[in-house]
């Protein structure tokens, strides 16, 4: 296997939990940002991750507060459905996920600096 491969494979893991940290973040940010009633929420295993997945999305939460600005005709405001347990969960896996990927890379890089100047001493 070439290194560019192994680099490719590297960087790959690196953008898939880099994207799964900057959603489940997202998700955190917006748990408790009343939405207007109808509006399409893309939160929790429902944003754009989720959709590449193939999870349904759009659930709500629905909060009873009358002076609210956002509250629809039952004086109810709507909120994105977010699990924050679930969120922090896969906010620590993807941390770990990606410095287990950066640990490979760097490892790869070191082999090949080291590959490289073994070549350079026999030259």
């Amino acid at each position: 296997m070439s290194y560019d491969t192994l680099f490719a494979v590297s960087r790959a893991g690196l953008d898939f939990e880099r994207t799964r940290i900057e959603n489940a973040a997202r998700d955190i940010a917006i748990a408790n940002t009343p939405i207007a009633s109808g509006q399409a929420t893309t939160t929790g295993r429902t944003g754009d991750f989720g959709a590449a997945l193939g999870l349904a999305g759009g659930q709500e939460r629905l909060v009873r507060d009358p002076s609210n600005p956002l509250a629809d005709a039952n004086g109810m405001v709507h909120y994105p459905k977010v699990d924050l347990v679930t969120e922090m969960g896969t906010l620590v896996s993807a941390s770990r996920g990606y410095e287990a990927n950066l640990r490979a890379f760097n490892t790869l890089r070191n082999m090949l600096v080291s590959a490289l100047e073994i070549g350079k001493d026999q030259a």
